[in-house]
């Protein structure tokens, strides 16, 4: 569904206040589902992906997870550009200037261009001593650096795709990144069983294939975005007149909220690499298990990613038309919802871990070490429905910094400094780096709330 119009509330008046409350469920409902759907889909999509290497093997399902921390840390850049962007374009649909959001979607794709060209390029040279520093083994090594270079093309698509979904629900539409990236998940699922495998007469690649497919996955939607993008359909438009000339005002307004936001996922990221080193000196077996739990339990991350966006679309637009009050109500009810779909989703983890993980492999040993993990993070679910909305309206109104503060210090006090602890210390193993897991998300939640309910970001101007 392409949405075309403001989300915002008129005319209420105190006995209107439980039709406005379901009307707001209803406007996070409308924007969320797609959300929600393009998730599950590319979650889907990564257990599929990872049912397939995991049958290659433990090296290979640690070097698919080895090789991912330094995508995360690139993406983490990638925020800068795509978290201002959001915020920009919806505090522009809210104010009625839809040519100032192809603008600032414009001046966002300049910007990422430049910024992963030589992320990128750094990646590529030292893929393998990027692997070696996270604590891989010499097999892991061989496998993950040829992965990572071949995912690297991809990634310059996949950047561009980001970009313009951002800016898309922004602006409400969230129906049409969810359509996008639906058949680029189909696409990816299709290619790597071809070339994984070397089915329907194409050569059997193993791990590399899988690379090549996500490549090959990401150029297709990233250009069918920019069709879209250029059409006059989109909600937000591009247009060929001066695309290549920079704005240097217009970036520095996306930057100024960006930073913040790229800050706080580098701490983050560079903490869970560190985290990363800690699981991987358990050996193959342990991140294996390690690294399986975390896809299965990225099926809860599905419902909070999606109303968080609705969070931060919804206060994003209402402050553009000088509606504070509508912004924390619909923050406090994407938050009711949050709540409820992921302690459905803690139950589900407390008892079926071993079901979920069987899916990916039929090895015992990680099947049983994965299974601890996916009911000691089921303690955690609520914490994190808490942080992705109240980070996501924080967001939204452009006060990335609090955001900033709360993962610097949850990531590396709670997360990290607790796994050392927890591993080296107390030798609790595997359970105790995924305890320390709990304890992060719970003050990232606990910090984002008490700061959501001062109320200051209601007067931040961007």
């Amino acid at each position: 569904m392409k949405v075309g119009f403001t989300y915002m509330l008129t005319g209420m008046e105190k006995g209107q206040e439980a039709t406005a409350a379901g009307a707001v469920k209803k406007l996070i409902i409308k924007l969320s589902w797609p959300v929600v759907a393009e998730q599950s889909m590319a979650t889907l999509t990564n257990i599929i992906d990872l049912m397939m290497v995991g049958r290659l093997g433990a090296a290979a399902i640690a070097a698919v997870g080895l090789s991912i921390q330094p995508l995360l840390l690139a993406q983490a850049l990638g925020a800068a550009v795509s978290i201002g962007t959001t915020a920009l374009v919806a505090r522009f649909t809210g104010a009625r200037e839809a040519k100032k959001g192809g603008e600032t979607l414009q001046q966002s794709l300049l910007a990422s261009f430049l910024f992963s060209v030589i992320i990128l390029s750094v990646y590529y040279l030292f893929a393998g001593e990027l692997m070696t520093f996270l604590g891989a083994e010499p097999a892991v090594v061989l496998l993950g650096s040829s992965y990572l270079r071949l995912l690297i093309p991809g990634l310059l698509f996949m950047f561009i795709s980001f970009i313009i979904s951002a800016a898309l629900r922004g602006a409400g539409d969230t129906r049409t990144p969810m359509k996008v990236n639906l058949a680029v998940n189909l696409l990816n699922v299709f290619a790597n069983y071809t070339l994984i495998f070397g089915n329907f007469g194409a050569p059997a690649l193993g791990l590399d294939g899988a690379a090549i497919a996500t490549s090959l996955a990401r150029f297709v939607g990233a250009l069918t975005l920019l069709f879209y993008v250029f059409s006059p359909k989109s909600m937000v438009r591009l247009r060929w007149k001066g695309f290549f000339r920079a704005d240097l005002t217009m970036i520095k307004r996306i930057l100024k909220i960006g930073i913040p936001a790229t800050l706080e996922q580098l701490v983050m990221r560079i903490a869970q690499i560190l985290f990363i080193r800690v699981v991987a000196g358990l050996g193959t077996v342990a991140y294996a298990a390690h690294q399986l739990a975390l896809n299965a339990e990225s099926i809860s991350y599905m419902p909070g990613f999606g109303i968080a966006v609705a969070a931060t679309t919804l206060v994003g637009q209402n402050l553009g038309a000088n509606r504070p009050e509508q912004a924390e109500q619909s923050t406090y009810q994407s938050w009711k919802l949050g709540m409820m779909i992921m302690g459905l989703m803690a139950l589900v983890f407390l008892l079926f871990p071993r079901f979920l993980l069987s899916l990916y492999t039929d090895q015992q040993e990680i099947i049983k070490l994965g299974a601890v993990n996916l009911r000691i993070i089921a303690f955690a679910q609520l914490q994190m429905a808490t942080q992705f909305i109240f980070a996501g309206a924080l967001r939204g109104a452009g006060d990335t910094r609090s955001v900033f503060y709360s993962t610097a210090l949850s990531s590396w006090l709670g997360r990290l400094g607790m796994a050392y602890l927890f591993v080296y210390f107390l030798e609790w193993g595997l359970a105790g780096a995924w305890l320390a897991m709990v304890i992060d998300w719970t003050i990232r939640g606990s910090f984002v709330f008490f700061r959501f309910k001062q109320g200051g970001w209601k007067k931040l101007k961007i």
